[in-house]
This record gives structure tokens, sequence and C-alpha cells, in this order.
């Protein structure tokens, strides 16, 4: 090892020797000034990466190209004020509800992806996912620690809730985890059904309308309406759209 590589350890700021190539030397105090810099931002470059890999997107997606016209917003909130993300620091929720194939995952991976990005911690769940590693934690006696991961998340997003219905006891450890969210941090619900039809996935009226009042509160419903966005581009490569 040499000496200015144990000096960085010794300091705890990285291999600042991989930056020096890349910065171009004015005079002493520039040169170390700019070498920090972009050790900093590797730094945090490689904390967003973290962030990213931890959430578990099934895929990346950000609001390049992406259509907010099938958004129906509710009053006093708008596209502007939902890609600020101020909804995460007030640990507000945001519930996207409407038809299949609108851009509801789309819009969820997109607002966790920009989160990330502001170093928020996020995870993304599948909500038939959840449910199963919720109750296989149950079983196998990590249920606790589980839980505890999921309460110091920023964002926890709960994707195509409604697809699948719940056992009891399933619907019972969801509940819990929407519980525990409630004013402690920010969630992100996709669903195909409007909420009189969530019994159906729950299975139980008192246990669902306790669920819901807790997403409610403090919560923006976006309604999603329109045409399949997949179909739509399924059209067009047929040239069904002329």
């Amino acid at each position: 090892m040499d000496r200015l590589e144990t000096l960085c350890k010794a300091l705890r700021v990285g291999n600042l020797a991989q930056f020096i190539d890349a910065v171009e030397f004015r005079d002493k105090k520039q040169f170390l000034a700019d070498v920090l810099d972009m050790a900093l931002q590797h730094r945090e470059d490689r904390r967003v990466e973290r962030f990213i890999k931890q959430a578990r997107f099934p895929a990346l997606r950000t609001f390049e190209g992406y259509e907010f016209d099938p958004i129906t917003f509710p009053k006093g909130f708008d596209k502007d004020r939902l890609l600020s993300l101020e909804f995460i620091d007030r640990r507000e929720n945001i519930l996207c509800i409407g038809a299949v194939g609108t851009g509801k995952t789309h819009l969820a991976i997109a607002l966790g992806l920009k989160a990330c990005t502001q170093g928020k911690a996020v995870r993304f769940f599948r909500a038939v996912d959840l449910t199963t590693e919720l109750s296989d934690r149950r079983r196998d006696g990590t249920l606790t620690r589980f839980q505890k991961q999921l309460a110091s998340l920023d964002v926890l997003i709960i994707d195509e809730l409604g697809y699948i219905p719940f056992d009891r006891v399933a619907s019972q450890l969801l509940f819990n985890v929407i519980s525990v969210a409630y004013e402690h941090q920010s969630v992100i619900v996709t669903s195909n059904l409007e909420f009189g039809r969530w019994v159906e996935v729950f299975g139980d009226d008192r246990l669902t309308a306790a669920l819901i009042d807790r997403l409610v509160h403090h919560a923006h419903i976006l309604g999603f309406a329109g045409q399949s966005y997949r179909y739509k581009q399924a059209l067009k490569a047929q040239g069904g759209d002329n």
C-alpha cells in the first residue's frame, strides 16, 4: 500500500488516486478541491446505486416520455407536486387506482427511482409477493426482523393490489404492515379495483375498512382511465391506429 492510499484510508476518504488523472491542474488549492469534489460525487453515485439495488424494482422506469393524460389528480394536488416528492417528507401516501395497463406501475417505479436518487430508502413489492414473504417469514421465525426492515423505509411500494385475493393470515399480516407505516412512512399502492371492491381481496369487512382508512388518511388518490398502454402499443405496431 503506497503512502497516498494509506493516508486516504486513515482519513476515510476512499482511494483518491483514481481521480487524479481526471482532474486538470491549475493550482494546488483548485486541484485538491476538484479531486475531493469528484470523490464526493463518486461516493454519492455509489450510494444511489445501493438504494436502487435495495429497492428491487422489477425494471427501471423514469418519467421520460411518460403520459400523464390518463391520470385524474385530486383537488389541490397536481403533477408538479407529485414529482416534487414532497409527499414523502410529509409521510403521505399515493394511491393509484384504475384500469389495467394505464401506467400505474410505471408511475410507482418512476417515483420510487426518483426517491432513490434523493437518498430515500425504497422497496418495491407486488402485493402477492409481499404477503407471501410475510407468511413465509412468520413460519420460519424471521417475521419481526423483516417487519423492522419494512418499517425503516422511507417509501414502501405495493403493486397490483387486487389481482389475487389473500387468505386470512396474509390479510392480517399486510394490515399490520400498513398500520405500522401509518404516519411514519409513505406507501404507494397500485390497484385495478375501486375501494368498494377491496373486500374481495381481504375477505373481511372490518379489516378492509380499517386498512383503507389508514391508507386514505393523508393520501393523494390518483385515478387512471383510458385504454391500456400496452394495447395501444400493440395496435400501433400492427398499424391499427391508422
